[in-house]
């Protein structure tokens, strides 16, 4: 275990000091404290100490308190209705401005191809839409949202530095128009297969950004997927029900061929996914307390 684990630890206990330990407070607070581990773990990668990467994580979680007592009275709510967060007024201005300078420079790049009097410009419009380009990648996945945290400064600039080099390859390509030469087709392909690179460094090497409520979320989700797993006799009866199913719709589809043509057979095909989608949300979605009642 790490000091930045041991920090959270000790600093979650803290929190919870004066909190009811109820079955989902418990809950909440170790699911808390594996969001906070992996959180404090991508801070040590970026530069930061444990003890700042800690305190950090925590003033990230925001207000342990409020948290729970949320959680508490409002169960059944939607959690995104509670955790949105609006974009930051300069951010917006800066991604308007900097739209703006790509654009411009992506026509002016446009019409040095199509006019070859312009073709002096070509350099000055594939640098500016390289660097607005990557200015913006960057500056985005800086920002804070709604279900993630913001990446770390040293990464985010990897992206954008990435999305800079794979614009101004891209740019290179399209500046080779119509003539061709050589140089600047192995410039472009070399900075396009530098970019894909780093791309695919950059997402092996990415950690989860999620925050815990969406975290919470997705196992939900997850666990709806595992009914069938934790059933077989629910898997079985949908397996006997899919097959009884398709054989009357390809029996209705056949009969429908041979009685009133193919304009009206399409049906029995349509009534046979229709039925098997009704037959899988009662499989999936049983109310609770059915299990119950068959055993």
């Amino acid at each position: 275990m790490t000091d930045g684990s041991l920090a959270i630890h000790r600093l979650l206990d803290e929190a919870f000091a004066g909190i009811e330990m109820t079955p989902e407070a418990r809950d909440l607070k170790e699911e808390m404290r594996a969001n906070l581990v992996a959180r404090v773990a991508e801070l040590e990668k970026s530069g930061a100490g444990s003890d700042t990467s800690a305190q950090r994580a925590m003033a990230e979680l925001g207000d342990i308190s409020s948290i729970v007592s949320e959680t508490a009275a409002a169960p059944s709510t939607a959690p995104w209705l509670d955790q949105r967060v609006r974009p930051r007024p300069g951010y917006v201005v800066r991604t308007l401005l900097l739209s703006l300078l790509a654009a411009a420079a992506l026509a002016l790049l446009a019409w040095s191809v199509l006019d070859s009097a312009a073709r002096g410009w070509q350099p000055l419009a594939v640098a500016v839409l390289a660097l607005a380009g990557g200015v913006i990648v960057a500056d985005a996945l800086r920002q804070e949202t709604t279900s993630s945290y913001p990446l770390p400064t040293g990464r985010a600039a990897g992206y954008g530095t990435a999305a800079t080099v794979a614009l101004a390859g891209a740019g290179c390509v399209a500046a080779a128009y119509p003539r061709w030469p050589v140089g600047l087709l192995v410039t472009g392909g070399v900075l396009l297969l530098v970019a894909a690179v780093a791309f695919t460094w950059l997402g092996v090497t990415q950690t989860n950004r999620h925050k815990p409520w969406m975290v919470r979320l997705q196992r939900e989700h997850q666990q709806i997927g595992d009914v069938f797993a934790g059933d077989p006799a629910a898997a079985a009866r949908f397996g006997i029900y899919t097959v009884a199913i398709w054989l009357a719709a390809i029996a209705g589809f056949v009969v429908l061929t041979v009685t009133v043509g193919w304009a009206w057979s399409w049906l029995a095909l349509v009534g046979g996914v229709l039925a098997m989608f009704v037959v899988m949300a009662r499989s999936m979605f049983r109310p609770r307390g059915t299990d119950a009642h068959r055993s």
